[in-house]
Order: structure tokens, then C-alpha cells, then sequence
């Protein structure tokens, strides 16, 4: 036993495309510390092939929430968490991300999401968390930089048509859109005005009106789903 010698490569060793198979399989978590092994490890851990998709469906923000707006409280320890795998994550992936995922109780401000918008111009399926603490310029400067969207699902809002209006201008190839909340005619309205070549819409798990749902119905010629 004592003579006998390992003949596989040692980690140091290991093929890029190798690592990055290997890598795939960890979560954002995981990944952040394994990018700073060492440079190799660094190179694998930038791959396209893992960045695909961003997901941080589990994360979420230790909150409570207040009656006065914006009716949550978050702690402060969780958004420096946050801004540190924000600044992990856009490091490492140098803009090949193209879908990002965000849990609905992740209340990100306006400085999060301007910080992901600037390093991730190639997005196209996005998945938005509670806007809570996203004030209306926030998102629509984040809307203008990511004109390669394709799809959102994204909650409820009490005045929807300035979004619609910013995929419009904004998101020439946009064709997907997933609300979760309320869809009432206002809401239905601004979908039909300003985005009237989409393919899919979905409404599940929404309460939605009759005369928003009449409004889909006989306005989105193009509607497949």
C-alpha cells in the first residue's frame, strides 16, 4: 500500500471543461468561494456554460413587515449580504448571464438593481422579487439597459403602465410576460396598449377581473399562450 502511487491529475491539474462540469453543479454560495482558489479555478468558475442562469431563488431578506411605506423593514445585514454575492456573482460571470431569478421576499433597492443592470446587458428572462423599495426610475433605468429582454415575471404593481410602456421602448424582441397578484383592467389595459404583439401571458394563481380578462382576450392578436 505504502508503494502504490495515484496516477489520476491532481486538482491544480484538471481541464477546464472538466472543472466547469463540476462547477455546474454548485450554487452561488458555493461558487463564490471556489472562484478564489485559485486562477484556473477562477477561469472555470467565468464560464458561460454556468452562468446561464443566476439564480437566487434562495435568498431572501430577514424582514418584517410596517404599515407605513414602504410597509417592510429589512435588516441592514441583509443587504450587505446581498451586495456582496451581487458583487461576487457579476465579477465571475462578466456578463453572460442572460436569466436571473430573484425569490419574491428579496427586497432589493434601487442601488442593487442598478448595480446588476450595468454588468448584465445581455439578460432576457427575468424573474423580479417584491418592488417594495424599487422606486420607479430604479426600474426604468434598469429596463433601458437590458434591450435584449425576452420575457418577465415580475409582481403586481399599483401603476403598471409606465413598465409596459419602458418594454415597449425598451425590449424590441419582448414576448413573454408573467404577473402574480392582481390583473385588473388598468392593469390589462396597459398590456394591450403597449405590448401588443406578445406571445405568452400568464395569469397563474392571479386574481384577475372579467373585463381585464375580456380585454386580453379581443386585443392580443398574437397571443399563442
Amino acid at each position: 500500500m505504502g508503494e502504490s502511487k495515484w496516477m489520476g491529475k491532481r486538482w491544480e491539474e484538471m481541464d477546464t471543461d472538466v472543472l466547469v462540469k463540476i462547477f455546474k453543479e454548485l450554487n452561488l454560495v458555493e461558487l463564490s468561494p471556489v472562484s478564489q482558489v485559485c486562477r484556473l479555478w477562477r477561469l472555470a468558475c467565468s464560464d458561460p456554460l454556468i452562468w446561464g442562469t443566476l439564480d437566487f431563488g434562495l435568498l431572501k431578506s430577514n424582514f418584517i413587515q410596517t404599515r407605513a411605506s414602504p410597509y417592510i423593514w429589512v435588516d441592514d445585514r441583509s443587504d450587505k449580504r446581498l451586495a456582496k454575492i451581487l458583487r461576487v456573482a457579476m465579477a465571475i460571470s462578466r456578463g453572460n448571464v442572460n436569466c436571473m431569478i430573484f425569490h419574491y421576499n428579496l427586497y432589493m433597492k434601487d442601488e442593487h438593481l442598478h448595480y446588476i443592470s450595468q454588468r448584465s446587458p445581455n439578460l432576457k428572462r427575468l424573474v423580479m422579487p417584491a418592488w417594495n423599495r424599487i422606486s420607479r426610475a430604479g426600474i426604468c433605468q434598469a429596463i433601458e439597459r437590458w434591450g435584449e429582454l425576452e420575457s418577465l415575471t415580475m409582481p403586481t404593481i399599483g401603476h403598471p403602465p409606465y413598465i409596459m410602456e419602458g418594454l415597449a421602448n425598451s425590449c424590441k424582441n419582448f414576448k413573454e410576460l408573467k404577473i402574480m397578484g392582481s390583473f385588473d383592467l388598468l392593469f390589462a389595459s396597459a398590456v394591450t396598449t403597449y405590448l401588443p404583439k406578445l406571445k405568452v401571458l400568464s395569469l397563474r394563481c392571479s386574481k384577475v377581473t372579467m373585463g381585464a380578462l375580456q380585454c386580453v382576450l379581443n386585443s392580443l392578436e398574437h397571443l399563442e399562450v
